[in-house]
């Protein structure tokens, strides 16, 4: 059995151990489904390049659909990272999206859904990264080792934490940053479930070329095992 599906099946039988992320309710909120896919006509490339452009663009989604947090881009092919000079280095662009992305206010609570502890955090602090960066690391029922990593955060998220902290289930471990803080980024969440690490800290890739796709889909499962977020309004 893959570790995707010992994964499946630990949350299936042990769903009253696994929290939130963010503070959605989802017998109330409505959550809206991005598509920054390529084939999105109506996200140029002037509003991308442009974060506040950009910022605005997010919340009047947001606004007009009456939600409060975004969500999507698992395994999405993107276009919105031509314009940083970090995903266009080495021979193959990257536009390939692994994480999944919560859109919401700056300073929205994170939380940690699981039970562990800190594995490492670090200010990834380039134009177009993750920004301030948290990674924890649970232990789950079988053996089955699981990181989760928390991108686009607040720099003070990062003042309180030492390796080794442990982390309850539930347990608010971060705020989002603004643009000045998160990597020049609309205010959102980049969370990202990693079986192997391969010996990083802090960081791991969060967008891969097109071609290393199915070799990260492996070690990368999808997110909504954890969230279970309902079905959203479609872009």
């Amino acid at each position: 059995m893959s570790a995707s599906h010992l994964l499946a099946a630990f949350v299936k039988d042990h769903r009253q151990a696994v929290g939130k992320v963010v503070d959605f309710k989802a017998g109330t909120d409505r959550l809206y489904q991005f598509d920054l896919t390529i084939g999105n006509k109506e996200l140029d490339a002037a509003t991308i390049a442009d974060t506040e452009k950009f910022s605005r663009w997010i919340k009047e989604k947001l606004v007009a659909n009456n939600c409060l947090y975004g969500f999507g881009g698992y395994m999405e092919n993107r276009n919105i990272y031509a314009h940083s000079p970090l995903f266009n280095e080495g021979p193959v662009p990257r536009r390939h999206h692994l994480g999944v992305d919560i859109w919401a206010s700056a300073g929205t609570p994170i939380y940690s859904p699981l039970k562990g502890k800190v594995h490492s955090f670090k200010d990834n602090d380039n134009f177009g990264d993750y920004g301030p960066t948290i990674i924890l690391e649970h232990d789950l029922e079988g053996g089955l080792k699981l990181h989760s990593l928390y991108g686009h955060l607040s720099r003070k998220s990062l003042e309180v934490l030492s390796v080794e902290q442990p982390v309850q289930a539930g347990e608010q471990i971060a705020t989002l940053g603004d643009v000045n803080e998160n990597g020049h980024w609309p205010a959102h969440l980049h969370f990202q479930l990693i079986f192997d690490l391969e010996g990083k800290h802090g960081d791991y890739p969060g967008v891969c070329s097109l071609d290393e796709k199915e070799k990260y889909r492996k070690n990368i499962p999808d997110p909504q095992l954890i969230l279970q977020f309902p079905k959203a309004v479609n872009a």
